[in-house]
């Protein structure tokens, strides 16, 4: 299996890698066909392996069977020189394809990614501003409405928006006779205690809020959130590196709207809306005339 795995590694890198730097890679370590693998082709390789793939081939035995499977590799490489398929069409557009993604990354690096900075006081900011989102519900409150059927259930709902009282209805509606008599009324839960459809729909409604139709084993429910208690702040270290990612991704955001904003107010674009509109251009979802495919 670990083997599978390798060579699986080795040709996707080829896809990554640039052809063999003979002039400057040091002394050759094998040849292929009178093509040499160099130092530095042999560093390269094992660099952009995974930290645990890599771990395979440490010491002298290590390096010689890697050696082995990046000879295989230029084996199967000259091989598909030798076949031609460097020259076929799809292979001219998936390099196309990967040369124009790679400088859109290398553009985006240089003018986008390397202006976003995430300092340690805005991420300790950021966490004191917003308490209630590192504060874990302990329990919420809740009352439900259970019937059958959806349509029961959004029946249910257009009573409640025209004005009738939501403990009103679960007293004449609600299948759960025994929450029935409270107007609907479960009293307090933690989480686990209840089934998780209902429990995840309840945790995201605010205090007052209702829900639309639930559905769990036992029917459909429109809950309705009363109350809800919170535990302990969870620690700064803790979620500090959540932050840090989520702030670096909401300015990169930003970064990046502002800069393709700024680059297509200098970029003329022309939309042929009749053929974007006609029917049949679309390739995959193409209609075939005359019944081909």
């Amino acid at each position: 299996m670990k083997r599978v795995l390798l060579v699986v590694f080795l040709v996707v890198s080829l896809v990554a890698c640039s052809k063999k730097q003979t002039a400057h890679g040091g002394p050759y370590l094998a040849t292929v066909n009178g093509a040499p693998i160099t130092q530095a082709d042999f560093d390269r390789e094992i660099q952009s392996l995974p930290d645990y793939a890599r771990d395979m081939f440490k010491g002298p035995g290590g390096r010689e069977k890697f050696l082995g499977e990046v000879i295989k590799k230029e084996i199967l490489y000259q091989e598909a020189l030798k076949q031609g398929l460097d020259k076929s069409q799809e292979y001219i557009r998936k390099m196309e394809d990967a040369k124009k993604m790679t400088l859109i990354a290398d553009l985006l690096e240089k003018d986008v990614m390397s202006k976003v900075q995430v300092t340690d006081k805005d991420v300790r900011d950021y966490y004191d501003r917003h308490q209630r989102e590192f504060t874990p519900i302990a329990q919420i409150r809740a009352s439900h409405i259970l019937v059958k059927t959806e349509a029961e259930a959004e029946n249910i709902i257009q009573r409640l928006k025209k004005g009738e009282k939501f403990e009103d209805l679960a007293r004449k509606e609600s299948m759960d006779r025994e929450s029935a008599k409270n107007g609907g009324d479960i009293g307090y839960f933690a989480r686990g205690e209840i089934v998780p459809e209902f429990e995840k729909a309840a945790a995201s409604l605010k205090i007052g809020e209702i829900s639309g139709p639930v559905k769990t084993r036992f029917g459909y429910h429109i809950i309705k959130v009363t109350d809800k208690k919170f535990g302990p702040v969870v620690e700064f270290d803790r979620v500090k590196d959540i932050i840090q990612q989520k702030l670096a991704g909401e300015k990169q955001k930003e970064v990046f709207d502002a800069y393709v904003a700024g680059l297509s107010k200098r970029y003329k674009v022309d939309i042929n809306k009749a053929a974007l509109a006609a029917p049949g251009h679309s390739g995959r979802n193409a209609v075939p005339k005359n019944g081909s495919d």
